[in-house]
């Protein structure tokens, strides 16, 4: 029995990782074939937003966390792999995938939590977290409008990042506890830290590794 609970448990980190590593081959492989997907395969929140549906899916949160983490990892190490592949990838990128691998292996637990409490935690967890997951998509719209001036992705997500937060309240309206609509007050004041950490932390480290 104890055997058989011991490999179910597995089972989440496994499949995230299979999938983490199939997103990380497919984001180099489609990039550069048609425009949409040149921007979804060059978004940061198209690849974290996936962890958050894994929170969803795994009971456990701290399987949930875990599987978040190695999604992550493995979606890097699978880009970097196929990249590495077709001879683009060389020691000089090092750096750079290092901080892509901290970067997933932080943001992979923290949009899992979101993705299991949006589900199945209540009050203002349950509401943060609905505010981390439409950040994701918004601060990227953020992100393409303010810093890279792309208007039509930049509103693109930006709508979807608003729709997300939108339905996930609805969705959740009755264990939202007194106050229902703070994913609403709090998403945008999320998506406004996740564009100054994109911009004052991540962008600049990017550029001096």
């Amino acid at each position: 029995m104890n055997l058989a609970v011991a490999q179910q448990s597995r089972v989440p980190a496994l499949a995230s990782t299979a999938f983490g590593l199939a997103l990380g081959a497919a984001t180099f492989l489609l990039h550069g074939h048609y425009p949409l997907l040149d921007v979804l395969t060059n978004s940061t929140s198209t690849w974290i937003i996936w962890a958050a549906i894994a929170g969803a899916l795994i009971p456990d949160r701290g399987q949930a966390a875990m599987s978040g983490a190695l999604m992550l990892v493995a979606t890097c190490a699978a880009y970097y792999a196929v990249a590495a592949s077709q001879g683009m990838f060389g020691l000089g990128a090092i750096p750079t995938a290092a901080v892509w691998f901290v970067t997933g292996a932080i943001g992979g637990p923290i949009l899992a939590w979101a993705g299991w409490s949006a589900r199945r935690a209540e009050g203002f967890h349950r509401n943060l977290a609905v505010a981390v997951i439409g950040m994701t998509v918004t601060g990227e719209g953020l992100w393409l409008a303010v810093v890279l001036n792309y208007r039509t992705p930049a509103t693109a997500f930006l709508t979807a990042g608003v729709i997300i937060t939108i339905a996930l309240t609805i969705y959740r309206y009755r264990s939202a506890g007194r106050h229902p609509w703070q994913p609403l007050i709090y998403m945008p004041l999320l998506a406004g830290a996740y564009l100054a950490a994109e911009y004052f932390v991540l962008d600049r480290l990017l550029a001096h590794v």
